[in-house]
């Protein structure tokens, strides 16, 4: 039996092309990933605005210009990490080979965001809550998006070996897979490149174990 479709997610912003549209963008970037750090640390209620302007220097007025609330910004903040998600996912599957190594890459491409921006999924974990429910809606389209392009994935990896995995089970196992991997920012410190090893080992075993 085939998945209902789920509708398509609004397109995300158009890049700035201007040289002044292009500083913006960076100093937005840059009051994100400040506020990614702050919020991990001390959650969304224990930030202001004022706090995350100067950890980047800019002045508790300017923040307007670039939100228009701490949860305007806590909103781009955690759409924009599933689209990347969802938007990097999709790349992988597009250039996949087979379904073993179209697997693998997922996996990498996974665990990549997590080590390289582990405030992110923290805040994303512990404040998803605290978005409007626009954002929300938005947010948990595009993670049920990108779930279900790991699902066709490994039904395709599946059909390859023996073919007993239902898309139910796939599902369920995809999750408790991301279960496993997200919760990767509350670990005790490792060594990078051997936490990619362990976290994709056990990411492998999770959705194949014994299938």
């Amino acid at each position: 039996m085939t998945s209902t479709p789920l509708p398509e997610p609004p397109p995300p912003e158009p890049v700035a092309r201007t040289r002044r549209g292009q500083a913006k963008a960076a100093r937005r970037a840059d009051l994100l990933e400040a506020a990614a750090r702050l919020m991990a640390d001390r959650g969304f209620t224990g930030v202001t605005l004022e706090d995350i302007g100067r950890a980047v220097g800019v002045s508790g007025p300017a923040m307007y210009r670039h939100f228009s609330s701490k949860t305007d910004l806590l909103d781009q903040m955690l759409v924009d990490i599933s689209q990347r998600l969802h938007d990097g996912g999709a790349e992988v599957v597009a250039r996949a080979s087979d379904p073993e190594q179209t697997l693998r890459d997922l996996i990498a491409f996974h665990i990549d965001v997590l080590v390289t921006k582990p405030d992110l999924i923290a805040v994303q974990d512990q404040d998803l809550g605290s978005t409007t429910p626009d954002a929300n809606h938005r947010v948990r389209l595009l993670q049920r998006r990108y779930v279900e392009q790991w699902v066709d994935v490994l039904l395709a990896v599946d059909s390859e070996r023996d073919g007993t995995l239902t898309r139910a089970e796939a599902r369920v196992r995809v999750h408790a897979m991301f279960g496993l991997l997200n919760s990767s920012h509350r670990l005790p410190p490792y060594p990078e490149p051997d936490l990619r090893r362990v976290l994709t080992s056990m990411a492998w075993a999770a959705l194949l174990s014994d299938s």
